[in-house]
């Protein structure tokens, strides 16, 4: 069976939609294909001149560079008090037809259009529009996007496709995301014999990439409830790990780069000069530091700004202190967007290293 429309559905949030999406966008752009992307049903949403749009929308927006018409590349947003609004008066919304639209539109201009669900399946139900229903209005093939264990990750793909299957919506395949390297072979070779037997077909394997899972400094002042005083600018910087003030050593300082350190405003002086001392007798020559967080109230001395704006670092301030800044900043669930280009080139590249686009490009 031959499919205009390709729908990306997950077994849950975070789990790897979007990475698969931008894989399969540029996988078929590449192949000489006009390519269209739709979020039909949104949740999260940015208001652009006056235009209510899904923000995975304007994402894809830049990388493939289409006009954005929010009818027809973000028609629906069920944003906070829209599931109140369509209970109280159903009849008031066709959806259904809004959905019609938005397909109409796409299918006419382009060769294929590539949608991508959101939430986990049965995310929409409340307003009649499930990730399977939508998909159903869309005539749409359906990858799915699953993270990669045996046991647990059966269990879910079982429990997924039953809502497709349901609304007899095809599953084109499924691909496991964020596979660890050292499992990667038993879990393709076990749950492969799972998917045989269901007549679902394995279009690839992709490996956890760590680097996906980088907050940037703005996120982490957003999280800490902070306020970057210094350094502004350097906001998009990339944060690989927390550096604790008290836990200064000369291996992370050469080794680990784009490292946050979190301390104490009161210990940040002596921390600081502790680093620079490191720096100059090991004649490192660029800091392994992205950012710092201080904590609680102190002053800081001038040697301190001078070292932060040698480098360039933007410096939070927050009323957390060193341990609740931690915790929170664990806490950061991480999405690629328009301000982590390396994340969209990475996840680009390990959708056409792993997943078998060919196959895909059978059914198209």
């Amino acid at each position: 069976m031959k499919y205009k429309n390709i729908y990306v559905a997950a077994s849950s949030q975070h789990v790897g939609k979007t990475t698969s999406t931008l894989g399969l966008v540029s996988g078929f752009m590449k192949k000489g294909l006009k390519v269209g992307y739709c979020k039909p049903v949104g949740q999260k949403f940015l208001d652009i001149n006056n235009l209510i749009v899904d923000k995975d929308t304007v994402l894809f927006a830049d990388l493939i560079h289409f006009d954005l018409i929010p009818e027809y590349h973000s028609p629906v947003i069920l944003g906070p008090g829209a599931t109140e609004k369509y209970l109280d008066n159903p009849d008031q919304y066709d959806l259904d037809a809004i959905i019609k639209e938005a397909k109409r539109y796409m299918t006419n201009n382009n060769d294929i259009t590539v949608y991508e669900g959101t939430g986990h399946p049965g995310v929409g139900s409340v307003a009649g529009l499930s990730n399977a229903r939508v998909a159903k209005l869309l005539d749409a093939g359906v990858v799915m996007v699953v993270e990669g264990g045996i046991g647990s990750t059966i269990d879910m793909l079982n429990m997924c496709t039953a809502i497709f299957r349901e609304n007899g919506v095809p599953i084109i395949g499924v691909i496991l995301n964020k596979v660890r390297a050292e499992k990667l072979e038993k879990v393709k070779e076990y749950v492969s014999k799972w998917l045989v037997r269901n007549n679902l077909p394995l279009l690839g394997v992709i490996p956890y990439d760590q680097t996906l899972a980088y907050p940037l400094i703005r996120s982490i002042a957003k999280s800490v409830d902070g306020t970057i005083i210094y350094n502004a600018d350097s906001d998009n910087n990339k944060v690989a790990g927390i550096l604790s003030g008290s836990l200064i050593d000369l291996a992370k300082l050469q080794k680990m780069p784009d490292q946050l350190l979190v301390v104490s405003t009161k210990a940040l002086n002596g921390v600081i000069k502790k680093i620079e001392n490191l720096e100059n007798i090991n004649n490192i020559k660029e800091t392994s530091l992205c950012g710092i967080v201080a904590t609680g109230e102190g002053n800081i001395d001038s040697s301190t700004l001078k070292y932060i704006e040698k480098n360039n670092l933007p410096l939070i301030r927050t009323h957390l202190d060193t341990y609740g800044c931690v915790v929170k900043i664990s806490k950061i669930e991480v999405k690629i967007n328009r301000k982590t280009p390396w994340k969209i080139k990475k996840a680009i590249q390990l959708i056409e290293d792993h997943v078998d686009l060919d196959s895909i490009m059978e059914k198209v």
